[in-house]
């Protein structure tokens, strides 16, 4: 592991970073409730780790959405109590628990968790948000989220038989992103730095067509055809759910965007050398599903894994991924 785990190592560097918290409820205002009451394992293990990392722009996956955001502020409320800072905040709907009157999975059924535009019990849960100490350019947001996935003139879609695996119906509706794709600047004090972030679904759960293989292979291939137009410094980082080396599939195309030119793989690792971010133990071991890989004209000057002090019970099976930066220099765009 690089640099220091605590502060970020240079006062003048900005510590990215991305983590899948896992803190998701099976009910609307669930989150809200665990956070403002107190003694909830999952939300003091999140805060307390976070804290240790202090990173200065955070992309948290995993964490319920609520129209009104009273859950990610009461967390950010949680963070300042705890000693870290984080008053900027960005979130919009994601596609997690958004229904569609179609049978996306094709069981027979409609209107369940699977049929939804990404897998969840209700609008919103299993979310994404970033947290800032920096000013978020909320009004310049990119949102791809709503992107139908047929509709892409390089998508991959499943085949079965040599035949297309989903229905016309399911072609019309089902889109790209599973949670959400955003372009997001942050207003650093060395110039404006773009996050790409998403969270990809898992390429599980699915039958031999491997649906849900080919959705998380062109939800990364959506940044690797955007690479090459990057114009200004950025941070492609996120939960993208694949290993280049192990398990579960398409692993060719994360391994096409680490190799790819326009952005550097820092290599984080934790205390003991592992590259390793997800801990799915007897499922499959250890597994690199999320990563900060930032654009090749930005200075790294630390990276590392942070992992929670405890697991299991609900709480989240991720380590936080962090990556210091210089700005400037020679990123076009980067003095904002």
């Amino acid at each position: 592991m690089w640099g220091l785990s605590g502060a970020a190592a240079y006062a003048d560097s900005v510590r990215v970073a991305t983590w899948n918290s896992e803190l998701t409820r099976k009910h609307p205002t669930l989150l809200l409730r665990d956070i403002l009451r107190g003694g909830d394992d999952g939300v003091e293990n999140a805060v307390d780790l976070i804290a240790r990392a202090q990173p200065d722009i955070l992309i948290l996956q995993s964490f319920d959405f609520d129209l009104h955001g009273h859950a990610l502020d009461a967390f950010a409320d949680a963070l300042a109590k705890a000693g870290w800072s984080m008053p900027h905040s960005f979130a919009r709907p994601p596609n997690t628990g958004v229904m569609t009157d179609v049978d996306l999975d094709g069981d027979g059924r409609t209107h369940e968790p699977r049929d939804a535009q990404g897998y969840g019990w209700f609008a919103g849960q299993g979310g994404m948000a970033v947290l800032s100490r920096f000013p978020v350019m909320s009004d310049a947001v990119l949102d791809h989220s709503d992107l139908i996935w047929a509709n892409l003139p390089w998508a991959r879609l499943p085949q079965s038989g040599g035949q297309p695996a989903m229905t016309p119906d399911v072609r019309a509706v089902q889109r790209l992103s599973t949670t959400a794709h955003w372009q997001v600047p942050i207003k650093t004090p060395q110039g404006v730095l773009e996050v790409w972030t998403s969270h990809h679904t898992p390429p599980v759960f699915d039958g031999p067509e491997d649906r849900n293989g080919y959705r998380n292979a062109d939800e990364l291939r959506f940044w690797y055809r955007k690479l090459p137009t990057a114009r200004a410094a950025f941070v492609l980082a996120g939960d993208f759910n694949l290993d280049p080396l192990r398990g579960d599939g398409q692993r060719a195309m994360m391994a096409d965007v680490l190799s790819h030119p326009a952005v550097q793989d820092p290599r984080p690792t934790d205390d003991t050398g592992s590259l390793a971010t997800a801990d799915f133990e007897r499922d499959i071991g250890r597994l690199r599903v999320s990563y900060v890989l930032p654009a090749a004209c930005l200075r790294v000057e630390g990276s590392g894994l942070e992992w929670p002090r405890s697991t299991g019970g609900g709480l989240s099976r991720h380590a936080l991924v962090w990556v210091d930066l210089r700005l400037g220099g020679r990123c076009k765009g980067a003095g904002g």
